[in-house]
């Protein structure tokens, strides 16, 4: 019987999907900081759903500029409207670092699934900074996985 319960452990853990999903910067302020404060996107990308979900792994942190903190958003949204999640990245000079899962199962059926990753400066030093437009919010995709 342990065998076969071993045997069956083994047949599950294999089974089980997981699959990296590339995600593109769109400027190429994205990388490093974007220091705006209408909704920018800054990791997007383009696949078919054929997995339940999706678990994006994201990283944001704020500016500081004449030790003044910046603080600000950031929203998930699939096909250009339809809003997931959101949170907030506030103006402590500390990284964010939200796991955010997405179910996909009202998308498997469609044949492309756009997903973007954006954020805004809400809070902090309005002018200097990187780009002269005040503090800059900094932002990395560390993973984005379909399980």
């Amino acid at each position: 019987m342990a065998d076969l319960e071993e045997a069956v452990a083994t047949l599950q853990r294999a089974t089980r999907g997981r699959d990296e999903v590339p995600f593109w910067t769109t400027g190429f302020r994205t990388l490093a900081y974007d220091d705006s404060t209408s909704w920018t996107t800054y990791w997007e990308t383009t696949f078919t759903p054929r997995m339940g979900t999706l678990l994006l792994g994201l990283m944001f942190i704020g500016d500081q500029v004449g030790g003044v903190n910046t603080g600000g958003e950031w929203q998930v949204i699939l096909n250009s409207s339809t809003f997931v999640t959101s949170g907030n990245i506030p103006a402590t000079f500390s990284y964010q670092v939200p796991n955010v899962p997405i179910d996909l199962t009202p998308y498997r059926g469609v044949d492309q699934l756009q997903v973007r990753v954006q954020a805004r400066r809400t809070a902090g030093a309005t002018t200097g900074g990187k780009y002269g437009g005040g503090g800059c919010i900094g932002s990395s995709m560390r993973f984005a996985r379909l399980l």
